[in-house]
C-alpha cells in the first residue's frame, strides 16, 4: 500500500495532464450535436481502463449512449467492488459567465476549472489512478474490481436500468462504490449514506384557442398564466408543507442515531445564508435546514412561462402557460405513486376554464445505505487515515437514481465516497475541482482497496 501511495504522489503532474485531456472532450449527453463527442469520450474512457491494467474492457451500444465495462478478477476469496461513474456532462450555458472555454481546462488557485471537473469525470478519474497505482507497484489488486460507466447520467440514466438487468450476472459484486457526491467541506471527508429520490413533471394549462387582446377579453376569460400561478402557489401552505393529498404517507422519520449524527455536523446557518445571498431561510416548519434538505420531501417550481416575454410590451392574454416542477422524495416514497398523486391534484384543482396536461419526465427512487453495512468500516478507515480526522456521515438532497437500481436489480448497497467540495460549481459556469482534495482522495481510494480486502 505504501508503495502505491508513493507512486500516486510522484505521478500528480501526469495525472493533471491526462485529466485535462479527458475534460477537453465535450461529452454533453443532452445535445444531439455532441453524439460523436459522447462516443469519443466513451472510447477515451475505455482506453484509459486498458492503460491502467483493467481487463475485458468493452464498449456496449445502447438505445442511447455507450456503456463502458471492465474488470480485474484475480483476487481469490476476496470481495468484489463494482465501481460506477459517468463520462457525460451538463451543457455549459450561459457561456458568457465562464472565465475560459469550458472544455479547455485551466489550473488556477489550486483548482482545475472545466465542465466535468467535479461532476463526474474528475471523481471517476480518481478511481482510475488509485487502481493504476496499485497495479503498477504490485502487479495485482487486493480485491476484485468491476466497472460500469455510462454516458447518460445527466439525462436520467434512461438506458442503464435495462443494461443492468441484461448484464446482471456479469455485474455480480459484493458492494458498489460511487464518487459523484461531495465532502462536507475542504479537509472534512464525508460518506453519504442517504439520497433523496426525484420525480419531474411538466404542467401545461390551455385556455382560449389563441392569444387574446388583454383589453378586449381581459376580465371575462381566464388567464392560464394566472390560473397556473395560483395553482402552484397553493401546493404549499404558509408553513412550507406540501398539500398534495397522500404526499407524506410513506415518509420515514429520522432515527435517533441519525439525529445524533446530524448534530455532529458543523452547520453554520449564518454562513449558509451569507453564501446564498439571502436574508432568511424558508422551508417546512418544525425541521432544521439540514433535515429539510436531507430527510424531508419537497416540491419545487423549476421554471414557469406563458404569454409574451420578449422586448417591450405586448398586451396579450396567453392561450397557454406551462411550468416544470420537481419533487425530491424522502426514503420509502415511491416516484410512480407521487407522480400519480400530483397528477390527480392538478387535475382536481384546475377550474373548468382551462385544460390541464401533465407530462412525465425522469425520476428515481430515494436511497438509504444501512449504517451497519460491513464494508462501511473499510471506507471509514481509509478516509480517516488519508485526512487524519473522522469522516462525517451525511445525506444528500440530490438524487443519483442508479444507486437505487444497484440495490433493486443487483442487490448491492453503495458506498458514496464523494470528493467534490460545496463550491465546486457543478452544473454551473466555472465548474472546478480542488486539486489538494483530488490528490488526497486518490490516496484514500488506494487505502480503501486494501482495507476492503482485509489487508493493511
Amino acid at each position: 500500500m505504501e508503495q502505491a501511495l508513493q507512486y500516486a504522489r510522484v505521478s500528480r503532474e501526469r495525472y493533471i495532464r491526462e485529466l485535462i485531456e479527458y475534460l477537453a472532450i465535450p461529452s454533453i449527453s443532452s445535445d444531439p450535436a455532441h453524439k460523436e463527442d459522447i462516443r469519443r469520450c466513451a472510447e477515451w474512457t475505455a482506453g484509459q481502463l486498458r492503460d491502467i491494467g483493467m481487463e475485458n474492457v468493452q464498449l456496449h451500444s445502447t438505445a442511447g449512449h455507450p456503456v463502458v465495462t471492465a474488470d480485474w478478477l484475480h483476487a481469490a476469496n476476496k470481495p468484489t467492488a463494482l465501481i460506477y461513474g459517468h463520462y457525460d456532462v451538463q451543457p455549459v450555458d450561459p457561456l458568457d459567465l465562464w472565465e475560459q472555454d469550458p472544455f479547455t481546462a485551466a489550473v488556477k488557485n489550486e483548482r482545475i476549472v472545466a465542465r466535468g471537473a467535479a461532476d463526474d469525470k474528475g471523481q471517476l478519474f480518481m478511481h482510475f489512478k488509485a487502481l493504476e497505482a496499485v497495479l503498477k507497484k504490485s502487479g495485482r489488486l487486493p480485491v476484485n474490481v468491476k466497472f460500469v460507466i455510462e454516458g447518460e447520467e445527466e439525462i436520467g440514466s434512461v438506458n442503464l436500468s435495462a443494461f443492468l438487468r441484461a448484464h446482471k450476472a456479469d455485474l455480480k459484486a459484493d458492494v458498489s462504490a460511487v464518487s459523484d457526491t461531495s465532502m462536507w467541506a475542504e479537509g472534512i471527508p464525508s460518506i453519504t449514506y442517504g439520497l433523496r429520490g426525484l420525480t419531474y413533471l411538466e404542467i401545461e394549462l390551455t385556455g382560449p384557442n389563441r392569444d387574446l387582446h388583454s383589453g378586449t377579453y381581459g376580465g371575462a376569460v381566464a388567464n392560464p398564466a394566472e390560473v397556473l400561478a395560483r395553482m402552484l402557489a397553493r401546493v404549499k401552505d404558509n408553513e412550507g408543507r406540501v398539500q398534495i393529498p397522500g404526499f407524506y404517507n410513506r415518509v420515514v422519520d429520522l432515527t435517533e442515531q441519525e439525529r445524533k449524527l446530524f448534530r455532529q455536523i458543523p452547520f453554520d446557518e449564518a454562513q449558509y445564508k451569507h453564501d446564498l445571498g439571502v436574508a432568511e431561510l424558508w422551508g417546512e416548519g418544525g425541521w432544521t435546514p439540514l433535515e429539510q434538505v436531507w430527510a424531508r420531501p419537497t416540491f419545487e417550481v423549476n421554471g414557469i412561462w406563458g404569454g409574451y416575454t420578449g422586448v417591450g410590451a405586448k398586451t396579450v392574454l396567453p392561450a397557454k402557460a406551462s411550468a416544470k416542477v420537481s419533487m425530491r422524495l424522502a426514503p420509502k416514497q415511491d416516484p410512480d405513486e407521487i407522480v400519480q398523486l400530483a397528477e390527480k391534484y392538478f387535475m382536481d384543482n384546475a377550474p373548468k376554464s382551462v385544460e390541464v396536461k401533465v407530462i412525465r419526465h425522469h425520476g428515481g427512487k430515494p436511497v438509504i445505505v444501512p449504517l451497519d453495512n460491513p464494508y462501511l468500516a473499510s471506507a471509514t478507515r481509509a478516509l480517516r487515515e488519508a485526512w487524519q480526522r473522522e469522516p462525517l456521515f451525511i445525506r444528500e438532497g440530490g438524487s443519483i437514481p442508479i444507486v437505487a437500481d444497484f440495490k433493486e436489480i443487483l442487490g448491492l448497497d453503495t458506498l458514496l465516497l464523494g470528493f467534490a467540495l460545496p463550491d465546486n460549481r457543478a452544473h454551473s459556469p466555472n465548474e472546478n475541482f480542488h486539486l489538494p482534495t483530488f490528490y488526497t482522495g486518490i490516496e484514500s481510494l488506494v487505502r480503501f482497496l486494501f482495507y476492503l480486502s482485509g489487508e493493511g
